[in-house]
């Protein structure tokens, strides 16, 4: 049975941040991973530009994920993507996570697990994996020059095909609803780029080629019938959230709202050992930028050290003098240099 000092519940920034400083303070640490990726809710919008991260100038969500995804995995946590913690219990000084994939040992548990784990509402025409079939947005060099259609529900569905026109070499809108409801300005962005809007709409049938692809899709309305080609299809149909690790957790954790953890700067919960930082805790200093996520991994880290062993130093050594990184700050000046 292999004991972790740290298991990290969350790889979204908060998460990484925490596996990140775990490693300065040389702790033994994994991170589990509901979704197929790391990246959190920032994986949502990878278009969306970020100005409020202190010395970072103005930065695509998608390169910021990256550049924390990097940083996170600097001293080579455990990796487990796709699995999805579903209750937690404590054994004399250590915790179990399971899923149903396993189970997880460790000396402490930082959850960092957002506003839940979010899962895309998925086209019942689509039920099955198809390649080119996508729940979320990615970075908008992936649709260069591509026939992309949009479909889903409300406002999200023209942000995401504004997002991609000026790369796409076409894009189509495919909505149920009416566009009454869509800001004018939003709507003369996407007459501008030449995006097609089928209004009052649906997808009624898609033309499948032997790679588990769509090649096109067959759109329907009262008034006529449309046949788009298609090299990628997206669908904003909105997301659910699960709670049911906060629900099936065998321990007394304190909640408010029904839906966050009740805990104090240092990431303290109500049950000793389990720690919980990033949008998932409530506390009176709490700061919901991704900025305050990374304080609260830093204080939590140094917090779980001192619990696991109380003559741990109270702080890691900053990284200008800390010697972990004697070795790639040389390799760091050979490249400047």
């Amino acid at each position: 049975m292999e004991i972790f000092d740290v298991t990290i519940i969350g790889g979204g920034p908060a998460g990484l941040y925490a596996a990140f400083y775990s490693g300065l303070r040389e702790l033994k640490v994994k991170i589990i991973e509901a979704q197929p990726y790391f990246g959190g809710k920032m994986q949502l919008y990878p278009d969306k530009v970020v100005w409020d991260v202190g010395g970072q100038p103005p930065t695509l969500a998608c390169k910021l994920i990256d550049q924390i995804i990097r940083q996170g995995l600097t001293f080579n946590p455990a990796l487990s993507l796709n699995e999805k913690i579903t209750s937690i219990e404590k054994q004399e000084d250590v915790f179990i996570a399971r899923s149903d994939k396993g189970e997880h040992y460790s000396k402490t548990i930082i959850l960092a697990i957002g506003g839940g784990i979010f899962s895309p509402q998925r086209l019942t025409l689509f039920e099955n994996h198809l390649e080119n079939v996508h729940y979320t947005l990615k970075a908008p060099s992936f649709y260069k020059d591509k026939r992309i259609a949009v479909s889903g529900k409300g406002i999200s569905v023209f942000d995401w095909a504004n997002a991609v026109a000026d790369v796409a070499q076409k894009v189509t809108i495919i909505i149920s609803e009416g566009k009454e409801k869509i800001p004018h300005e939003l709507l003369k962005q996407l007459e501008e780029k030449a995006v097609d809007i089928f209004d009052h709409s649906m997808i009624t049938q898609a033309e499948m080629n032997d790679k588990n692809r769509i090649i096109s899709l067959r759109c329907e309305s009262k008034e006529k019938g449309l046949t788009h080609q298609v090299d990628e299809v997206l669908i904003n149909l909105g997301y659910d959230r699960d709670f049911t690790l906060l629900r099936n957790c065998q321990l007394p954790i304190q909640t408010v709202e029904n839906s966050y953890i009740d805990g104090q700067p240092n990431g303290t919960t109500s049950v000793p050992g389990l720690f919980a930082i990033g949008d998932i805790i409530k506390h009176d200093a709490k700061l919901n930028l991704i900025t305050g996520a990374f304080q609260d991994a830093a204080n939590t880290v140094n917090g779980l050290t001192q619990f696991i062993d109380p003559k741990a130093r109270k702080t890691a050594m900053v990284s200008t003098h800390n010697t972990v990184f004697k070795e790639r700050n040389k390799e760091i000046r050979r490249k400047l240099d």
